[in-house]
């Protein structure tokens, strides 16, 4: 039946990625929510939690006893309004931004509305964005960054006409080098976009990108939104590059291209390691699979396809959460129910995705876990090798040999 999960987990939703891209920016969130899902995302989704403060929070307008669920639905919003404004006042953060998730948007709540009443009380900027908690994370971080990058070209005059689309430049040392080679003498400026923890876990991949691009010449002058403040990304029109590092900064990059002019690549800068004799029946003709956010796993598909030295397109990436067909290679399969993800799992050889995928893939195939927070939380967090780096992915490597061997595929 589709849309329904009776095995499987659900990807963290558009709210909780909203809240990850912005959680370290100085603002303040408010999940316009009867009550839960900020302890769902905090609990699960987020583990800077512990370590960080932030100001995310929930109205919880069904559970306050002052503000019933009727006067919610009849569009008084006052104590939503008070609440948010005692709050901003005595926390002094650098935005607002209130998001709805289902029921304030399937009663249509008009967060627009509110937001021009807030920032007209407070004198701090407000926005919401368009999330309702039945779309992915991606979603959530794609308008979170969009948005911060209107803000960063705000003070640009209009250009006269967008550029017209192309297809995306894949990150590998050649792009980066007729890149350096066309522009002003090194070290170029660039920004990353789309770096959070639910596709990043805090196992330093973030640093090790940076320090690859500073490696080649680069200064990375923004990450949105992981060690960069609110002020370096509003900064970052100045850039000369733009990396795109997940879906959520597509929309970001796109904003910048046409605002400012900055180019950008996609894609995550993955060891090249010296090929390994695979043996020549490893797979038997089966197909290989990994299940994941769209530009990770199309990276990694590729760089384990050069390490293992298997034929450029024997490993193919499964998408189950929002993407762009700008950013998808040719066969890569688009499956977001459980329904439509079991047929291709039942011929697979080797399949490379979060431990909670297991239970749905056959015995037959070579099943080699690898965690995504977005998918399984912090259960698994410990075991998210950092594979930028060249030891860490030099052992996965070595883990998908043993595994095809002991199931012997």
């Amino acid at each position: 039946m589709k849309q329904t999960a009776r095995i499987l987990s659900t990807y963290s939703a558009d709210t909780f990625g909203v809240c990850s891209a912005l959680y370290e920016l100085g603002g303040m969130v408010v999940i316009h929510d009867p009550s839960g899902c900020n302890s769902t995302y905090t609990t699960h989704d987020e583990p800077r939690w512990f370590k960080e403060p932030s100001q995310i929070f929930v109205s919880a307008f069904k559970s306050c006893r002052e503000t019933p669920i009727v006067p919610a639905i009849l569009g008084n919003d006052a104590k939503l309004i008070a609440d948010i404004e005692a709050a901003a006042k005595e926390l002094q953060p650098r935005f607002i931004c209130l998001i709805p998730s289902q029921i304030a948007h399937m009663i249509a709540t008009d967060c627009r509305a509110i937001c021009r009443i807030l920032e007209k009380k407070t004198g701090i900027p407000a926005f919401t964005l368009p999330t309702n908690s039945m779309h992915y994370y991606e979603r959530g971080i794609y308008f979170a960054l969009q948005k911060l990058a209107g803000l960063a070209c705000q003070s640009l005059p209009e250009p006269d006409a967008a550029p017209a689309p192309a297809a995306p430049d894949w990150i590998s040392e050649e792009s980066l080098a007729r890149f350096v080679q066309a522009k002003a003498p090194a070290p170029l400026c660039v920004n990353v976009l789309g770096a959070t923890p639910l596709d990043f876990a805090m196992n330093g991949s973030i640093d090790s990108i940076r320090h690859w691009l500073e490696a080649r010449g680069y200064r990375v002058t923004s990450c949105w939104a992981m060690g960069s403040d609110l002020d370096a990304i509003l900064a970052s029109h100045r850039a000369d590059l733009n990396l795109v590092v997940s879906y959520g900064g597509l929309g970001a990059a796109h904003t910048l291209r046409e605002r400012a002019g900055i180019p950008y690549l996609v894609g995550l800068p993955f060891p090249q390691l010296q090929p390994i004799d695979t043996p020549g029946n490893a797979l038997a003709g089966r197909p290989a699979y990994i299940i994941g956010e769209t530009v990770f796993a199309e990276s990694l598909a590729h760089a384990l396809e050069a390490a293992l030295g298997l034929p450029q397109a024997a490993i193919t990436a499964i998408v189950p959460m929002e993407t762009d067909r700008e950013l998808l290679q040719p066969g890569t399969l688009c499956l977001t129910d459980e329904c439509e993800l079991l047929p291709p799992l039942r011929k697979a050889g080797l399949i490379i995705a979060d431990p909670l995928y297991k239970p749905i893939c056959p015995s037959s195939a070579a099943f080699v876990p690898l965690p995504h927070i977005a998918f399984s939380g912090r259960l698994y967090e410990k075991d998210i090798p950092n594979l930028i780096e060249a030891a860490p992915f030099a052992a996965f490597v070595q883990k998908i040999l043993r595994t095809l061997q002991q199931n012997d595929v």
